[in-house]
């Protein structure tokens, strides 16, 4: 019967640490197994993890193509249906949404970023929406739901088109 008193590492899982350094008699003396010469061998040896000791290093070997646009704007998506299923709930006080608001109800997961609606899915509820982009589908959606939509220009960055 196991007691915790008898408990036993299994056998082979504990190993005795490698001493070196400790005279030639025990085997990983005099150079302490650093071979003869070079960089590993020296006293205050540091090599960089992802130095290729003058090799052409891996991050410039590999082939670059494409553009990343350094202007380029993420923004957070919310469907149409999204903001209908709100409005049924009762969530969107008074009909206005803006992107505060869907940020303190939990749609959006980020304060900063941009807001765009998007048309997917239907609208009944007649809703005052103002976001930083809107699909053409959402905003013909919106009015004829009878709600408007009001673009507010993402800040920093070009002037968006006017709904």
């Amino acid at each position: 019967m196991n007691m915790l008193g008898n408990l036993k590492y299994a056998p082979g899982s504990k190993k005795k640490v490698k001493r070196i350094g400790r005279g030639v008699g025990s085997g990983h003396g005099k150079t302490a197994t650093k071979g003869h010469k070079g960089q590993r061998s020296r006293s205050g040896d540091q090599v960089r993890a992802w130095f290729e000791g003058g090799q052409m290093p891996l991050n410039r070997r590999i082939p670059k193509f494409g553009f990343v646009s350094p202007f380029r704007v993420e923004y957070q998506i919310v469907n149409v249906s999204t903001l209908g299923k709100l409005a049924e709930a009762g969530r969107l006080p008074g009909g206005a949404v803006t992107p505060e608001l869907l940020y303190k109800i939990g749609t959006v997961s980020n304060r900063t970023r941009p807001v765009k609606i998007l048309g997917d899915g239907t609208l009944s509820a007649k809703l005052d929406v103002s976001a930083n982009a809107f699909s053409s589908s959402a905003v013909e959606k919106i009015k004829a739901a009878g709600g408007t939509s009001k673009v507010i220009p993402v800040s920093g960055r070009v002037k968006p088109l006017e709904q």
